[in-house]
């Protein structure tokens, strides 16, 4: 009995032990709420902080365009078309039947007379060699990369980080890049890069390798060289599809400053907006359209297959599809998508109709086509509906300077400055096809005053132009 009382009395005093420990727990518990609320608080806070800094570190670094020059040919070295064709049937190489074809290309092509070609052609018989290669590659690049350094007051030219050379068919040992950083001094450390086999769109190839490099270095200065050796690269056998690039391809040259200094914004001109790159070298009909290989004599040529319009077409729509998303208006994309699905459902019947072409005109102001030809040309205004103005400056340029393969690009945006039409704001789209078979896409905003009368390559007759070019029959 004893003991069950003092078993009951131990209990008591526990029970009022546990009562007054929970009586000082629920005076402390406002307390307690508020540590837990400021430790939630340092807790949110902190994740804050970590992912500004992560968006920060990832955040697209912006890639500002701050020059580019291209090179004009002295007139001594102008190509009439009827200098042209003389010298065709004097060479020896041709036959009547060849130099006849090489004329109506020409004619039909929408070169002009104001084209040029390199001394080594200018000869009665060309003889191609690397030396005459090689001092082509030397007027032209090391003119424009002189005259692009001086304009930007660049007077040690150990401040370039990043070079990136491109020239299809033409490969020396020392390299192009070489080349340049043996004329120019750059310092040991430079990060150099030559380019080779990627055809006409290798300008924008070279474009997206030095954007990727400068994510990569930041704070750092890339010099981009594009330019097609033409010396070297002369056909002399009959096979009529490897003749065309006799007729078409001109001398020429571009040299490219990009930054990825904040210091550099306001003195640039571009901003790269985005760069879509599209191969479609998987398809046999693409991969073989244009190919350099050797006739049955053993004469290497290239040569530019009858479905080469067919390919750039499937290529560019392929390569549209993916810019659409990141330039057109929801309006222009809804069209689109809606065109797509009754194109599906419609498909089976013979009532079928057409795929909505977005209006580029609506997310663009300008439009740099490869002035590949005359063809190439037409066949873009009308699959994208442009209007005659938009394609004035291809026109223009292959006109005046015919086809300089990779740099064509940046002749036609040349001319848009000197003619006074980039205005801040507006958005330019290059695009350039080359062989593959590839499409690449370049979309650059001006951010700064183009002024029309600073000197460029077309500052000296810009007034001349535009000209009526005839439709040769």
């Amino acid at each position: 009995m004893e003991s069950n009382i003092n078993v009951l009395i131990l209990k008591y005093f526990s029970m009022i032990a546990n009562l007054h420990s929970m009586i000082k727990i629920t005076e402390n518990f406002p307390l307690m709420i508020s540590q837990l609320a400021h430790f939630h608080l340092a807790a949110a806070a902190t994740t804050i902080i970590i992912l500004v800094i992560l968006y920060l570190s990832t955040e697209s670094q912006p890639i500002y365009l701050v020059d580019f020059a291209c090179y004009r040919p002295p007139d001594s070295l102008r190509a009439p078309l009827s200098n042209f064709i003389e010298h065709s049937e004097i060479c020896g190489s041709f036959t009547p039947e060849s130099v006849a074809f090489q004329e109506k290309v020409l004619l039909r092509s929408g070169i002009g007379n104001e084209s040029c070609v390199p001394v080594s052609l200018h000869e009665v018989l060309p003889t191609p060699s690397i030396h005459s290669a090689k001092a082509e590659i030397e007027q032209v690049l090391f003119t424009i990369v002189k005259q692009l350094l001086s304009k930007q007051n660049i007077t040690n030219p150990k401040t370039i980080d990043i070079l990136v050379t491109n020239c299809s068919l033409f490969c020396p040992t020392p390299s192009i890049a070489s080349m340049i950083i043996n004329k120019f001094g750059f310092r040991s450390d430079v990060k150099s890069f030559s380019l080779s086999g990627m055809g006409c769109s290798a300008g924008i190839l070279a474009i997206s390798l030095a954007k990727d490099l400068l994510k990569v270095h930041k704070n750092s200065i890339a010099l981009v060289l594009s330019m097609e050796a033409v010396s070297p690269n002369g056909y002399q056998g009959q096979v009529k599809s490897m003749l065309m690039s006799n007729v078409l391809f001109r001398m020429g040259g571009a040299a490219v400053l990009l930054s990825s200094r904040k210091i550099d914004k306001p003195v640039a001109k571009y901003e790269l907006r985005y760069l879509v790159r599209t191969h479609t070298g998987s398809d046999d009909q693409a991969y073989q359209s244009v190919f350099q290989h050797p006739d049955d004599n053993g004469l290497a040529g290239v040569s530019i297959s009858r479905s080469l319009i067919h390919v750039a077409a499937k290529t560019l729509t392929i390569n549209m599809s993916k810019l659409g998303p990141l330039v057109l208006p929801f309006s222009e994309q809804f069209r689109y998508g809606l065109s797509a699905i009754f194109r599906r459902i419609r498909s089976s019947s013979s009532s079928s109709t057409g795929l909505y072409v977005p209006n580029f005109r609506r997310a663009f102001k300008h439009f740099c086509i490869h002035a590949g030809g005359r063809a190439v040309i037409d066949a873009l205004e009308v699959s994208l509906k442009l209007r005659k103005e938009d394609g004035e400056a291809s026109r223009m340029t292959l006109y005046r300077f015919g086809n300089t393969s990779s740099s064509s690009i940046w002749y036609e945006l040349c001319y848009l400055e000197a003619k006074g039409r980039v205005k801040k704001g507006d958005l330019v789209w290059q695009i350039a096809f080359g062989s593959g078979f590839k499409c690449n896409s370049a979309v650059w905003k001006c951010i700064s005053y183009i002024d029309p009368s600073e000197p460029n390559a077309w500052s000296d007759r810009i007034n001349l132009y535009p000209v009526d070019i005839p439709n040769a029959s």
